[in-house]
């Protein structure tokens, strides 16, 4: 079934086909979680599909520039995921906080008892049971202008940077849930930003926001791209006191998908 291409905001994706409650979902498997604080554990991850931004470098090219994937509802999902032998669960995308039924998803693991990490990139508040938001705000780096579009329009240039940061929406996963800041780092350059951003969530947030959960991890879909910045973003982290973290997925499986 189609998924819609163009996701704008906090509000599900339609398509005729579609159950109320269904979730658009891109793939689910089962892999070890490759960044942040839990990297190495055991995961079944559930990939919405849908996007709100449009990273030029994003991982998952099926889930926002060209979103693809099946309707499946919130049960079936529960179900799927008990198939396999993990009690992490993490919910990314896309976007999956652009979707209503992502909180019904997330409120069903854990009345079974999982532990869920939330893939977001931080533009998008939902209350629902999240035991790690792992927020990836964007930086202008992130932009896809005419050069780095991966389909050489820049159509997207203008409305991902309107879109890409959201100060207070970033302190609200600061108050309520345990949060890592993740940032996507494609160089030096980044670090200015980097800074300023998370100077600005500290003083808009009624909740600690500690180096050690302000991550760096070099930008890079496959093992080759990573050779050439992790060793740079491992130095930044040095030089400024933030938390390095690996694509440890990239590292063992280069690129395959379903990892």
């Amino acid at each position: 079934m189609p998924v819609a291409s163009d996701t704008d905001g906090p509000s599900e994706a339609v398509d005729s086909d579609a159950a109320d409650g269904d979730l658009p979902i891109n793939e689910l498997f089962c892999s070890l979680q490759g960044e942040g604080r839990l990297a190495g554990v055991p995961s079944v991850f559930v990939r919405t599909s849908g996007c709100n931004l449009r990273c030029w470098f994003c991982d998952s090219y099926h889930t926002s520039w060209e979103p693809t994937g099946d309707w499946y509802g919130v049960e079936d999902l529960v179900a799927a995921v008990g198939e396999y032998d993990a009690d992490h669960v993490v919910l990314t995308g896309g976007e999956p906080l652009v979707h209503e039924a992502s909180v019904d998803l997330l409120d069903a693991l854990a009345e079974r008892g999982y532990h869920t990490t939330v893939e977001t990139n931080g533009t998008v508040y939902r209350d629902a049971p999240i035991d790690l938001a792992s927020v990836s705000p964007k930086l202008e780096s992130s932009t896809p202008t005419a050069e780095r579009d991966p389909k050489g329009d820049g159509e997207w240039a203008d409305r991902h940077e309107d879109r890409r940061l959201d100060v207070d929406t970033l302190a609200e996963f600061v108050e309520d849930y345990e949060t890592q800041l993740k940032f996507v780092v494609t160089g030096p350059g980044d670090m200015a930003e980097i800074e300023t951003l998370v100077a600005r969530v500290r003083e808009a947030a009624d909740a600690s926001l500690p180096d050690e959960a302000v991550l760096l991890m070099p930008e890079g879909q496959t093992r080759e791209q990573l050779d050439e910045s992790r060793r740079v973003v491992a130095d930044l982290a040095l030089e400024y006191g933030y938390r390095y973290t690996p694509r440890l997925h990239v590292a063992l499986w280069n690129d395959a998908p379903g990892t």
